[in-house]
């Protein structure tokens, strides 16, 4: 798309997907889920809040790539496209895990790696299972790590491949169509336009995306505390 002024950036618009949208276009968007889901420093690129943006700016990205006339059409390869980047950005980070997972444990912390968010990803991971790959494709950082931990546990390549597919599959289409189609309606039923509010979007998207995380980081630790209190 090439869109963006340059004259009117700012370092807060680093975390705005729509900056990426506009800046880059098709290409950038999925190199980012790439790196968001293929290399551990990408876990604080936007990864959900860019997805529903992609939905509503799904015909605009497209057009990059191929002209389709069909709307439904549009959305369904941007979704395709994406899950594609998704499964090869896990690929990625579970033979990095495989091959170098063990020595990130010994790794000491710095600006892009913190070793806390691994152990958070291995927590999630054991006590979920396969399905870790799955769910962990909606949480922010989770994702990143979630795929290296399965290599580092050494995972079969089947069962995981079959698993990242799944997961891709299902982050990118629920997202891509949801933001493409609810925009439709609010601008159908509402005439309330989307686009017009991207600053609440963002926010709405992580707080959606965070407050699993958040809970279980700040209330399970109160209430493992409460019960230790208990037991004193």
């Amino acid at each position: 798309m090439n869109n963006f002024d340059w004259s009117q950036f700012t370092w807060g618009q680093l975390v705005n997907p729509e900056f990426y949208i506009k800046l880059g276009g098709l290409y950038l968007v999925l190199f980012i889920i790439f790196a968001e889901t293929g290399l551990f420093a990408g876990f604080f690129l936007p990864g959900d809040s860019l997805l529903f943006l992609s939905g509503i700016y799904s015909k605009e990205l497209i057009q990059e790539f191929v002209s389709i006339d069909s709307d439904f059409l549009n959305v369904f390869l941007l979704s395709s496209l994406v899950a594609t980047a998704g499964i090869i950005g896990n690929e990625i980070g579970y033979w990095f895990g495989k091959k170098s997972g063990p020595y990130l444990f010994q790794k000491k912390d710095t600006f892009l790696f913190k070793k806390k968010y691994l152990f958070q990803a291995k927590e999630f991971y054991d006590k979920h299972g396969g399905m870790a790959i799955i769910l962990a494709r909606f949480l922010p950082i989770l994702r990143t790590f979630a795929p290296i931990i399965a290599g580092i546990v050494q995972m079969s390549k089947g069962k995981y491949f079959l698993y990242n597919v799944i997961g891709s599959v299902a982050w990118s289409f629920s997202l891509i169509f949801a933001g493409h189609y609810l925009n439709h309606f609010f601008l159908k039923e509402f005439n309330f336009d989307l686009k017009q509010h991207i600053e609440m979007i963002v926010l709405i998207m992580v707080l959606v995306t965070t407050a699993p995380v958040l809970y279980k980081i700040f209330f399970k630790k109160e209430t493992n505390k409460g019960e230790m209190n208990l037991n004193d």
